[in-house]
């Protein structure tokens, strides 16, 4: 038995093979519906030698959504995480117990610890700002840890940089597949402000991340956002899903978090901005290799427009949860290419 197909492969046997945990009885439940867009994730519940319950992460079932994950190495980049770092986060993560993934890297299975009974963020509804204020320390000492020490984890398939070849040269075209899902979709229409800007954004997409990828680097979780995010009894941040792990300029997570998670104006974004500055030079990063965040922020906050366009493609724009989830992400970053001038941005 090797990687399961579906969650009916996800047996007793399996776990005793894989695991060594003497499994009595499996029931298997989707969890990721509307919420999973890159796999398929499922609760086992489990009786027996083994943890009550896990949550176990398999190939996503839209097949573009499979297809955008396998080409991009995305199961291979979270298959990756668990084994090389996420033992050093300095953000709680979940205990992964197990994974795998295919020599082609379009099959994949991750078992990780349940976390079901910690406090969810729903990404449709605002996140308040005192959370705000928690993840952005959170994510401050995520990048802190591992600011300049990003060697090798590209090679060993731990991350991508933002500067890799992978990404202008597929990602122009997944966007403009997505946007024209968007556009000529009933409940998705994006707002005006958009537009004008994903008319010409795939043209773009390699210039933004060149400069990206310059100057100091650092991990990036790579979708730092409401829906990848947990809150434990203490409120502090817990922290999921690393598919799209990778190295490049720190602002760029910020950026995304605030233009995809927040319902936030002109003053609160520079408050979180400065409030990430902060941390960091706290944490022993030099004030000087933060000179000219702002400016990358503003790049990456352009940048993002392509989360939901490449993520709208995979997408069932016409499944609620889904439907809300492509509205909101798109009217927050409407809000943020108004208050941050970032059509100024496009060549």
């Amino acid at each position: 038995m090797g990687i399961p197909r579906g969650p009916d492969e996800v047996t007793a046997a399996w776990f005793a093979e894989h695991l060594g945990w003497q499994v009595d009885d499996v029931s298997v439940t989707e969890i990721g519906a509307g919420l999973g867009v890159s796999s398929a994730v499922y609760r086992a519940m489990l009786s027996g030698d083994a943890p009550p319950s896990v949550v176990v992460k398999l190939t996503a079932i839209d097949e573009a959504a499979a297809f955008t994950s396998t080409v991009l190495g995305m199961y291979r980049r979270e298959v990756a995480f668990f084994d090389q770092l996420a033992a050093s986060a300095p953000v709680r993560v979940p205990t992964g117990h197990y994974g795998a993934v295919s020599g082609d890297g379009a099959d994949v299975v991750i078992v990780m610890e349940d976390l079901g009974a910690l406090r969810v963020c729903d990404q449709t509804v605002a996140m308040s700002m005192e959370d705000a204020r928690r993840c952005v320390d959170a994510l401050a000492d995520w990048h802190a840890h591992w600011w300049g020490r990003t060697d090798g984890l590209c090679e060993s398939g731990a991350a991508v940089a933002l500067g890799d070849p992978i990404y202008p040269a597929l990602l122009p075209g997944l966007f403009d597949e997505g946007w024209a899902k968007l556009c000529a979709s009933a409940g998705c229409a994006p707002p005006a402000p958009l537009v004008p800007i994903g008319e010409r954004f795939s043209g773009a997409i390699a210039g933004l991340l060149e400069r990206l990828d310059t100057g100091p680097t650092t991990v990036l979780h790579g979708d730092f956002r409401g829906d990848n995010l947990m809150f434990a009894a203490d409120d502090s941040p817990v922290l999921m899903d690393f598919q799209l792990i990778g190295t490049g300029a720190a602002a760029y997570d910020l950026a995304y978090f605030v233009t995809a998670s927040l319902d936030v104006d002109a003053a609160q974004e520079h408050e979180l901005f400065q409030r990430w500055v902060e941390r960091l030079t706290r944490a022993g990063v030099d004030r000087g290799e933060l000179a000219d965040m702002w400016d990358q922020y503003r790049r990456a906050a352009l940048f993002c427009l392509v989360y939901p366009g490449v993520a709208c493609r995979g997408m069932d724009l016409d499944e609620p949860r889904q439907q809300a989830l492509a509205n909101t992400m798109m009217a927050r970053m409407a809000r943020a290419v108004v208050d941050l001038d970032l059509e100024s941005q496009l060549p």
